[in-house]
């Protein structure tokens, strides 16, 4: 995520910019106001909420199909120590991953009013690194945008703990992890996604850039990428990490303008040249995620040959064509994929990396055309059977199996880097 905050004073009552209601805001370093008011978040010793807060001490079970901001955060504060238990004491083999920001744990939180049955929920953790650079101001964030935020593809945010320099955030749990883990990970437990459900993932993570794209007060995600969309146990896509998330320009401005952050390979190009901040911004990054699906490729790779370690600059020319297309489709869906479908997404993949963020589609036209693209439910094709012939080796190589030259080997161990964060100088 690439944030340059510092960590705040030990007894500092911080107030938050970024949140939906009108009024003043504050404003950091090259940033521009938005019509933001601030909330005040003051640290809690176990569940107590301190007066100034505007925190509920419960969430709420409540579901809205279509999205909903709610007018105030409505989240539990958990103390460190609850925390402590439901992670084992933030054992190693809990960990299930880590960012910028810090590890993020996986816990057990047990239903104290049913305690002897056994009932509880598994939960999600993420634990500041007391080292972070980024942390607490994206934690503000995380708690003032996705504590208001409800939406089937968007992560539930269940609560927060501060307490000392102690700062948490605590999910809902997501069963199948990251789209990039699934696209990009090795080993026998990874299993490559059929084309269905990379389309279903699509949908899901479309939606909820739509709808917070459409909402009364527009927010602009800005780190839209593969890691940031986590899956349930039904592959239902949801959107998570609004720690970089800022609310869109009025209605008389364009852009807002803002420090330059978020992830190279994903981030539009007129935010990284200017730090102008345009709704269509996201759509850039959605883009880059189609592609990814498309080809099984990283956005942003330095093991590839030298020309192609930006993706989206290696392949734009090949998404014009249907046998260019077939070229860079991922190796792992071994063919069965409907070439109809998957080129009308090339196509719009390239409408979405348009250079002008004018030219790009808005999201809810994104999400219109591939929601046709599912209902037409164009069948994958199954490859051609070629008739075979007896092969000859030579002694000592093995038989040549069919791969695009544009994929690497995917039976083999390929060490990857994590993308490089945009950071403003």
């Amino acid at each position: 995520m690439g944030i340059c905050w510092s960590s705040p004073p030990e007894k500092a009552t911080p107030s938050t910019t970024g949140c939906f209601s009108s009024g003043p805001s504050q404003t950091i370093s090259n940033t521009t106001s938005s019509n933001t008011t601030s909330y005040n978040i003051t640290s809690s010793k176990g569940s107590n909420i301190s007066g100034n807060s505007q925190f509920s001490a419960a969430s709420g079970d409540e579901v809205y199909p279509d999205g909903q901001i709610l007018p105030t955060p409505n989240l539990r504060i958990f103390s460190f120590t609850e925390l402590k238990i439901a992670t084992k004491g933030f054992r190693s083999d809990t960990v299930l991953g880590e960012g910028g920001f810090g590890q993020v744990f996986k816990g057990w939180l047990e239903d104290k009013a049913q305690s002897k049955s056994g009932n509880g929920m598994v939960i999600a953790v993420k634990k500041l690194n007391s080292e972070s650079l980024q942390g607490f101001q994206e934690w503000q964030s995380e708690v003032n945008f996705l504590g208001r935020l409800s939406h089937p593809n968007l992560v539930k945010l269940l609560g927060y703990c501060w307490e000392d320099k102690e700062l948490l955030l605590i999910y809902e749990f997501m069963q199948k992890g990251s789209l990039e883990n699934h696209l990009f990970g090795r080993g026998s437990a990874v299993q490559p996604l059929p084309w269905d459900i990379r389309l279903k993932i699509a949908i899901g993570a479309a939606r909820g850039l739509a709808f917070l794209h459409t909402s009364d007060k527009q927010v602009i995600y800005r780190d839209f990428k593969a890691s940031n969309i986590l899956l349930d146990g039904s592959y239902t896509a949801k959107i998570s990490d609004f720690g970089l998330a800022k609310l869109g320009p009025s209605a008389s401005q364009s852009h807002v303008t803002t420090r330059v952050m978020g992830t190279y390979g994903y981030a539009a190009p007129e935010y990284v040249a200017t730090g102008h901040l345009y709704v269509k911004s996201d759509v850039y990054g959605f883009g880059v995620v189609l592609v990814e699906i498309l080809t099984g490729l990283r956005a942003l790779d330095t093991n590839r040959p030298s020309g192609r370690h930006n993706l989206v600059d290696w392949i734009k020319p090949y998404l014009s064509e249907r046998r260019k297309l077939k070229q860079i489709m991922d190796s792992r869906l071994e063919g069965k994929y409907p070439s109809k479908a998957t080129f009308h997404i090339a196509q719009l993949a390239l409408k979405c990396l348009a250079a002008e963020p004018k030219h790009r589609p808005s999201m809810k036209e994104v999400l219109e055309k591939l929601e046709r693209f599912e209902a037409a439910n164009e069948r994958p094709r199954e490859p051609r059977i070629r008739p075979s012939h007896p092969v000859v080796h030579r002694q000592g190589q093995q038989p040549l199996h069919h791969r695009s030259p544009l994929h690497p080997r995917h039976d083999g161990i390929q060490a990857y880097q994590n993308s490089p964060r945009l950071r403003s100088v």
